[in-house]
């Protein structure tokens, strides 16, 4: 009978230097992990296993050569399709404040205030690297900052549709004055836009990964001189 063993996981001072994450001390996976070896890590408790599973996206290897970059293109990833999404809203409490009055629930419902919260708690966690910070080794497998960041992302989300359907609810008769509902068709022509658009991505993603070098300095370096152990502190 075919038998599959889980791939060895590692210690943050077995890892290179570019892999390592504040405060996670353990559960790392070998950065040159074979394709069968991630595939089954997504099934075996490491330190990213709940962030696989909250979400499937390609990674781009400039994460190697600039991490900084990286961080800044992640962030900016997250912050643009906050900020367009929330022009409208942004427009309305606008033309509420500036005028000097209170347009109350109107201008800012409740899940409206729900999803700004967890908007600003995801921006905190994905920079700040809480929990883990102040207990080092503590939550490397559960409750760092990387998993509460993608939960407090997903009710942001939801609070966001909420409140999008509460608006479309109270301004229903303003909408179907201003133009025609989009109908069955229009609707699935959306879809299939939206749904060709992400294949695209993929596999323009997908391809870049083929196409890149099979092997890469950072990948086989070793801990940065001066010390093979992590700091504890």
């Amino acid at each position: 009978m075919l038998s599959l063993k889980l791939p060895q996981l590692l210690q943050v001072h077995q890892v290179p230097r570019v892999f390592w994450e504040d405060g996670i001390m353990s559960g790392y996976r070998h950065p040159t992990s074979s394709a069968l070896d991630c595939v089954l890590s997504s099934f075996q408790m490491t330190n990213e296993t709940v962030n696989i599973w909250t979400h499937f996206l390609p990674t781009w290897f400039p994460e190697l050569e600039s991490p900084g970059l990286s961080k800044v293109l992640r962030t900016a990833a997250f912050a643009y399709p906050f900020l367009f999404d929330n022009l409208p809203l942004f427009y309305r409490l606008g033309l509420c404040w500036g005028r000097g009055r209170d347009c109350g629930q109107e201008a800012l419902s409740t899940s409206h205030g729900y999803h700004l919260l967890c908007a600003l708690l995801t921006g905190f966690l994905f920079t700040s690297h809480l929990p883990e910070r102040l207990a080092p080794g503590h939550f490397d497998y559960i409750g760092h900052s990387h998993q509460l960041f993608h939960i407090c992302a997903v009710l942001g989300t939801h609070f966001q549709l909420e409140a999008v359907l509460a608006d479309m609810g109270s301004r229903r008769a303003w909408l179907a004055a201003q133009e025609p509902a989009l109908g069955l068709v229009g609707t699935l022509v959306t879809l299939g836009l939206v749904v060709a658009g992400n294949l695209l991505i993929i596999a323009a993603f997908t391809a870049s990964l083929l196409r890149a070098p099979g092997s890469c300095p950072l990948l086989h370096g070793g801990p940065p001189e001066g010390g093979t152990r992590a700091k504890h502190q």
